[in-house]
């Protein structure tokens, strides 16, 4: 279960990131820190035992002070709400996130999941378009990566799940997209980013009326790019 952080602590785990604890540890004194959040020696102190305990912060003390990084928990924090404040001050903007990846070959559940008729009739009525048999799989480059990691707090279409079959099928969202290769002007799909999924972070799904693969004749390891408007 993911932690609730308080105000207090978002508030100096994001002056830990200005001060360089991000990417490398800091050395930082709890007097330094208590001039970056404004507060005396011993709040600042304990804003850092907080940090460490709840595991947003890695904390090594030293005879001449004590050295700071932010955890991949701290970081998601801090990246949700960033996020957040994207969404509120974007909302009234079209936002366009591009994905450079390199086709895949992938586990082959495609086919099954989105031939099933309750994930069609979603598909048919929110995006527009039954999806031909299968997802198209990028291998996604590092800033593409990034990038996906927004589609998790945008709110998208959602795809709801349903119980058949004495089988529970999950739900997810979906992102509309065009697939851009060699100056086309775009192939109508979408983006689909499954509740449950067995794909790594850097794996994109696309869903198209299309068969990929024939229609921009691709083949494994060519790379395209795919264009998110939202």
């Amino acid at each position: 279960m993911k932690i609730k952080m308080s105000g207090d602590m978002m508030f100096s785990l994001r002056k830990l990131a200005l001060l360089g604890a991000v990417e490398q540890p800091v050395k930082l004194s709890s007097v330094h820190f208590a001039e970056a959040i404004k507060s005396s020696v011993q709040t600042a102190g304990r804003r850092l035992q907080e940090l460490e305990r709840e595991g947003f912060v890695h904390r090594r003390i030293t005879a001449d002070g004590q050295w700071i990084i932010l955890t991949k928990s701290g970081m998601e924090h801090l990246k949700e709400e960033c996020y957040e404040y994207q969404e509120i001050f974007f909302t009234t903007q079209t936002v366009e996130l591009e994905f450079v990846g390199c086709v895949i070959t992938g586990l082959g559940e495609g086919e099954y999941y989105t031939t099933r008729d309750e994930y069609k009739r979603q598909f048919e009525v929110k995006l527009g378009f039954t999806p031909f048999p299968g997802t198209l799989n990028l291998r996604l480059d590092s800033q593409s990566i990034a990038a996906r990691e927004i589609l998790d707090v945008w709110k998208g279409i959602e795809i709801a799940g349903f119980e058949s079959e004495k089988r529970t099928f999950g739900g997810g969202k979906c992102f509309p997209c065009k697939i851009m290769n060699d100056g086309a002007e775009g192939i109508k799909s979408a983006v689909i980013i499954p509740a449950r999924t067995h794909y790594p972070e850097d794996v994109l799904e696309i869903i198209s009326p299309v068969y990929l693969r024939c229609e921009l004749q691709l083949k494994d390891g060519d790379e395209i790019r795919a264009r998110v408007m939202t």
